[in-house]
């Protein structure tokens, strides 16, 4: 916390571009992914994915011919090469960035698994974020997982921002930090956590016995065994992806009273807070993001330094876009023209920004940080900048 942003992405910079592992006089990786299995948008089956199309193929790669230097000028290095089946596609640029864009939107769709949307956008409370579906994995989820680190740290070395939306207790996992067990249930999971602060706060077993009643009318508890008609709670809880499980061993006989409450509900927010560091997942995940980058570099970063280095800002700062912006043969930022343009996309929501960007050079985010700070001519630009206006190539008209 003590180092400036800036100072922690020179240094993780200099750190990336020295641990360059695939050189120019080699060839990059090229991968076939053919666009007519997710025609219509409508993936029929996970296996025809652009992301499980690209993690069967590339799975056959050396990680270390994934490990370019930095994108920077014309027509960086990528990790790899994408030609899509059947169409015509010049430089590699474009096609890794749209490459990157529709992983995203099928990891955040239910065509694959990995991704569970957060509980608490439900009752619109971090609606849209994502978090790793917390369940025991296959040898086969194993693997897309450890594709899915990859992909993180193939985007930090093209610095193309991956429009993910994670929770911060995602990023926080990541980088090594502890859960917060309040302020990190409540953004995952509002509705446990008012469930779980309800039962610590009981103060009599009036008001517990009122709660189990309310409960029973919600079909989650069953009645006691000692009291016949007197509803009562047991020992278990709805995992994320929704089974009961027990929260103890032979959870379903023991009853919630007067005595365990407190123990019921730390036992519920343990399993949360279990669920929410998927320790089998995220381990699959870092050890993928670690063939590409060296972890170590990871300890320099806060979670949300993290999150802006791989997904950018999740909006578009049109005065940024300005500062890096390149007027071609002879057009001025004051032609009214270039003025009408600026005013047009001042009237734009962040929603059409987004495509404006998608449509300029195919993806949604721009990086957070350019190196190119003074937005002199000479720099380095990191693509998509500068963004260039020129004249139309036709002959003069309307």
């Amino acid at each position: 916390g003590l180092i400036f942003y800036d100072t922690k992405v020179t240094v993780m910079n200099r750190v990336l571009n020295a641990t360059v592992q695939r050189t120019a006089d080699h060839a990059a990786p090229e991968i076939t992914l053919d666009p007519l299995e997710i025609v219509g948008g409508e993936i029929r089956s996970s296996e025809n994915s652009y992301f499980c199309q690209a993690a069967r193929q590339l799975g056959c790669v050396p990680s270390s011919q994934l490990c370019v230097k930095l994108a920077s000028g014309g027509d960086p290095t990528y990790a790899f090469n994408i030609r899509f089946t059947g169409e015509e596609v010049h430089g590699t640029s474009g096609s890794f960035r749209h490459f990157l864009w529709q992983v995203c939107k099928e990891l955040q769709s239910s065509s694959l698994s990995l991704l569970l949307l957060c509980p608490s956008s439900a009752v619109n409370k971090n609606k849209g974020k994502y978090i790793l579906t917390p369940s025991p994995i296959t040898y086969a989820e194993e693997q897309l997982f450890h594709f899915f680190g990859q992909l993180l740290g193939i985007a930090i070395r093209a610095d193309v921002p991956l429009p993910l939306d994670l929770l911060p207790s995602f990023w926080k996992t990541l980088v090594g930090e502890p859960l917060d067990p309040d302020l990190d249930l409540q953004e995952a999971d509002i509705l446990t956590y008012n469930y779980v602060k309800k039962f610590e706060n009981i103060s009599d077993e009036t008001e517990l016995e009122a709660l189990c009643a309310e409960i029973a009318s919600q079909h989650l508890a069953m009645e006691s065994p000692d009291c016949p008609n007197k509803p009562c709670c047991k020992f278990t809880y709805l995992s994320l992806t929704g089974e009961e499980v027990e929260l103890c061993p032979r959870g379903r006989h023991i009853p919630v009273g007067w005595e365990n409450k407190d123990v019921y509900a730390a036992a519920i927010r343990s399993l949360r807070m279990r669920e929410l560091q998927t320790p089998e997942c995220m381990t699959a995940v870092r050890a993928g993001l670690g063939s590409i980058i060296p972890l170590q570099l990871l300890t320099t970063l806060t979670p949300l330094e993290m999150e802006l280095r791989t997904c950018g800002l999740p909006y578009i700062n049109l005065e940024f876009l300005k500062a890096h912006t390149m007027y071609q043969v002879g057009l001025m930022e004051t032609d009214q023209h270039i003025e009408f343009f600026w005013s047009a996309l001042e009237m734009f929501t962040q929603e059409e920004l987004c495509k404006f960007i998608k449509f300029a050079c195919n993806q949604e985010r721009i990086p957070f940080t350019c190196p190119c700070k003074d937005g002199g001519p000479d720099t380095a630009h990191v693509p998509p900048y500068p963004m260039k206006i020129a004249p139309p190539d036709g002959a003069a008209g309307t």
